[in-house]
């Protein structure tokens, strides 16, 4: 891959530029699209060969997606856990570094360096995982430092999580809602028996746990050490097939047999005519005010704990959520329903302190939802690609943003600058050119110098259009089923020239910490 040197990179090379604000930029990146040798990316050498990447491209701020196990779809936001760490992202070479596997367990995996393909990598990890749980029982607790305090200070969410997936794979991976009712339904007595039954692979799934996240402390204290922050991704439901519907379904609407009476999803909008039908079951507010919003706060608390800054997806639900009868098959016919997020972050707030926040405010955004926003003073987002459609009010311009702002070129569910660039229709990609004053043969990098140089505090770039990607690498594209989740970064993809590129625009536009 071919990079052009620089722009002024000659002028500014014995210059030293210095962030006068809290300026910042980084990079857009799932662990999963990571290159690594076992078909999907990891908490590994390459997440810290990333996060140097960022340290010497003067980038201060890693986003994620979130990290929890995926169910089906392979979606990060389908996932089957609002707690848990996806078994997928740990990185077998640390197993064999820590005593817990054997070298030769790996050395005859052989993976193509192209997409992830997620039924392959799942056999695979699940059985290297089991071997060193194999390993973990034959070994007294003492070779283990810290398991048993992971699981007494994760148990609020740990026995349950382990529990289900337990049931789950005894059933053959079937929902919860067609298990036996006596274990749908939770009855005491037959779940204190099954625990009983099932107290190995319960264990094994703690393990599993305890392994997840001792990798991720050590990556995220490798980052600290970079000078790079983390910002996770807290998507505001969760999956119907999931530990948490499943031990509290009170806090759900649901039928007495554990479905969703009501389903979220948003109305047509610039992804689809039909809407965006999501399916996760919606928010029993009444109940979980009843309960002082523990469960919200124990969910913010533990994702606080994780990360640096955490975005919050789909923030406009927390004023009111688009309701979708649960037998519709679009989701067009549903309704918006208020909800009680004032009260909710005031709670939050309370018992939390203040709370390193980003608002998802993307989608159809009413007065109400910017006055929740700007009253707990969560910066909101900004999406260069959405810039160009309609007349120069457009909040997603550049010179509409605000300082309380993090743009982005696009997100996650966005094309690559690249492809989004080529499927413009003529109008737009006009105003594009006028707007930004460019030629068009460098769109990604036109519109990371855009997003730089915005008023807005922070600045994240996905990497694809670091890297100059077609369509080819998107991540996500909403109300699709297939496809998505499996773009992973070419192997040495990185080169110098770029790091370089990266930094200097970086400190241009004073969000170097130089």
């Amino acid at each position: 891959m071919s990079v052009k040197s620089a722009p002024y990179k000659s002028r500014l090379n014995n210059l030293r530029i210095r962030s006068v604000s809290n300026r910042s930029s980084g990079i857009l990146l799932h662990p999963t699209s990571l290159p690594s040798p076992f078909g999907i990316g990891d908490l590994g050498a390459e997440a810290r060969a990333f996060i140097d990447f960022l340290h010497d491209a003067g980038q201060t701020l890693w986003q994620t997606l979130p990290l929890g196990p995926t169910g089906y779809g392979d979606s990060p936001y389908q996932a089957i856990s609002a707690f848990a760490g996806n078994p997928l992202l740990i990185d077998p070479r640390q197993l064999i570094e820590d005593g817990w596997l054997n070298q030769s367990v790996i050395n005859v995996a052989r993976f193509s360096p192209g997409l992830v393909k997620f039924e392959i990598v799942r056999d695979f990890k699940e059985r290297v995982l089991h071997l060193a749980f194999l390993h973990f029982k034959r070994s007294s607790l003492s070779n283990y430092p810290g398991f048993e305090e992971f699981c007494d200070h994760s148990s609020w969410w740990l026995t349950d999580y382990a529990t289900f997936r337990a049931l789950k794979d005894m059933h053959g991976g079937s929902s919860w809602t067609d298990w036996h009712r006596e274990l749908s339904q939770r009855d005491p007595i037959t779940l204190s028996t099954i625990k009983s039954t099932l107290e190995e692979q319960i264990l094994e799934q703690k393990f599993f746990q305890f392994i997840f996240f001792h990798q991720w402390k050590a990556l995220r204290s490798y980052s600290r050490e970079r000078g790079v922050r983390i910002i996770g991704d807290l998507p505001i439901f969760v999956a119907h097939d999931s530990a948490d519907v499943w031990a509290h379904r009170e806090y759900f609407k649901l039928n007495r047999d554990g479905k969703p009476t009501v389903v979220a999803g948003v109305p047509p909008d610039y992804f689809s005519d039909t809407g965006q039908l999501w399916g996760n079951p919606l928010y029993d507010w009444v109940r979980l005010r009843a309960d002082n919003f523990q469960w919200w706060i124990d969910r913010v608390r533990w994702s606080l704990e994780l990360f640096d800054f955490v975005r919050v997806d789909h923030f406009r639900g927390f004023a009111a959520c688009w309701e979708i009868p649960a037998t519709d098959v679009t989701a067009q016919n549903g309704e918006w329903v208020d909800t009680p997020g004032r009260e909710l972050f005031a709670t939050l707030k309370k018992t939390l302190g203040d709370l390193a926040i980003i608002a998802e405010n993307l989608g159809v955004i009413t007065p109400d939802v910017e006055r929740l926003r700007e009253e707990f003073g969560f910066p909101g987002m900004r999406v260069l690609q959405f810039a160009f459609g309609g007349d120069a009010t457009n909040d997603h311009l550049p010179h509409n943003h605000t300082r309380e702002t993090v743009v982005y070129t696009g997100t996650h569910d966005n094309d690559t600058t690249i492809g989004w660039f080529e499927n413009l229709d003529g109008d737009q990609r006009e105003y594009c050119l006028q707007y930004l004053a460019i030629d068009r043969s460098e769109i990604n990098w036109d519109m990371i110098r855009a997003a730089m140089a915005s008023v807005a505090d922070n600045a994240i770039i996905p990497m694809q259009d670091v890297l100059g990607l077609p369509s080819e690498a998107r991540m996500n594209l909403p109300a699709s089923e297939n496809g998505n989740w499996t773009w992973r970064m070419p192997l040495n993809s990185i080169p110098h020239e770029l790091i370089q590129r990266l930094k200097v625009l970086t400190e241009v536009y004073g969000r170097s910490t130089e």
